[in-house]
């Protein structure tokens, strides 16, 4: 059944595509299957629970950065997360094991002041885990490289010496994003290099996200060769946390233009989503989305400007086919890793609200958003 018309869809509204998340799952499933790994979805990236019991049909579980999402992932997702933070509240550390089956620690100073309290958690074993950092990173733009220069996130060589503290047992690394397998090739290289006297002395190794195994053109058949090379080599559990590759090119944003102004020859596009509360990658990445409808090069050039009042809430130089009017759709493509999860209500601008188009192309509302959300997020 084709999907819904765009009229039909409330603007501004992100909509996920169940055929297409499924359709990305179903390539991580046999990733999964044929290298003999886990693969576990973060929450850092996509966190709508209403579609986990979708997700759940494919991966092993989730990861964690904080108490809510290990909270979410015990209560949505059905199980205990793979949880890391860059650092832990001690207030909040004893909630964070309950809903934990492992537990990572982002330097040996947390490690040692928090595992006396893991001893002594009687429920279940919890595995321990520490963040290395290979220092090696493709990504380009500071604000995403976790192995910049002076990186606060993960130990560095030198730091552990020739043994790891009794207690770890496994290592954790993430230095990727939106990345091929050419560049976790080189991350391991340098995994050996740095920290390989340490992989006979761990049962499991995390490898974090960034591996944009759903992107067109990435090779799988390489992907899963040097996985199993890996875990042969050192017998080792591994564990695989994307968030982009779950949701890429799963869905979008419907928006609306609400005016159309003009300045020294420019002409903006005002929608009712902002870039700045709804988008923010696209200014801070920067991330540039497509959008339905656009040409390379027309006379009809816009702005597309958001509704708050932030003076750099635009994206530049769009063209289309012919002259936009007030009330025309705008679609933003791949609109769903990375978004809702870092939307704001800055301005107490209307958020957009989150649907599903389901298998038989019918559209479902999973979420409204109202003035009260706004006003209990303020006391």
């Amino acid at each position: 059944m084709a999907n819904p018309k765009i009229s039909t869809i409330p603007s501004p509204c992100f909509v996920l595509e169940e055929k297409k998340l499924r359709k990305n799952l179903k390539l991580l499933r046999r990733v999964r299957e044929k290298a003999g790994v886990e693969i576990i979805l973060a929450f850092k990236a996509f966190a709508n629970w209403q579609v986990f019991p979708i997700i759940r049909e494919y991966l092993d579980g989730a990861t964690a950065s904080s108490l809510w999402e290990a909270r979410l992932c015990h209560e949505e997702m059905g199980s205990l997360a793979h949880t890391y933070s860059p650092a832990y509240l001690p207030e909040e550390f004893g909630e964070i094991m309950k809903r934990s089956s492992h537990i990572t620690f982002n330097s040996i100073a947390q490690f040692e002041m928090f595992y006396p309290e893991i001893q002594q958690f009687k429920k279940r074993k919890i595995e321990c885990g520490l963040r290395i950092n290979p220092e090696y990173s493709e990504v380009e733009t500071d604000l995403y490289n976790p192995c910049a220069p002076g990186s606060r996130l993960g130990v560095v060589h030198g730091q552990i010496g020739g043994k790891l503290p009794s207690g770890i047992t496994g290592l954790h690394f993430h230095n990727l994003c939106e990345s091929d397998s050419y560049a976790l090739e080189k991350t391991l290289k340098n995994v050996e290099k740095y920290f390989g006297h340490l992989l006979p002395d761990i049962k499991w190794i995390n490898m974090g996200g960034g591996h944009l195994m759903t992107r067109k053109g990435y090779d799988i058949p390489h992907l899963i060769k040097i996985l199993k090379a890996f875990k042969a080599k050192h017998n080792l559990k591994i564990i695989l946390e994307p968030g982009s590759a779950i949701a890429w090119q799963t869905g979008f944003l419907r928006t609306r233009v609400l005016d159309i102004t003009s300045n020294h020859g420019i002409q903006t596009a005002i929608l009712d989503a902002s870039f700045t509360a709804h988008m923010p990658d696209t200014l801070e990445m920067p991330y540039r989305p497509v959008v339905r409808g656009m040409v390379e090069k027309s006379d009809h050039a816009y702005q597309l400007g958001g509704v708050s009042c932030l003076a750099g809430d635009y994206l530049k130089n769009y063209y289309f086919k012919k002259p936009l009017k007030i009330g025309d759709p705008i679609i933003l493509e791949d609109m769903m890793h990375y978004t809702m999860v870092k939307t704001t209500m800055f301005n107490g601008v209307k958020h957009p609200d989150f649907g599903i188009i389901d298998l038989a192309g019918k559209l479902e509302v999973l979420k409204e958003f109202t003035y009260q959300d706004f006003k209990q997020r303020l006391g």
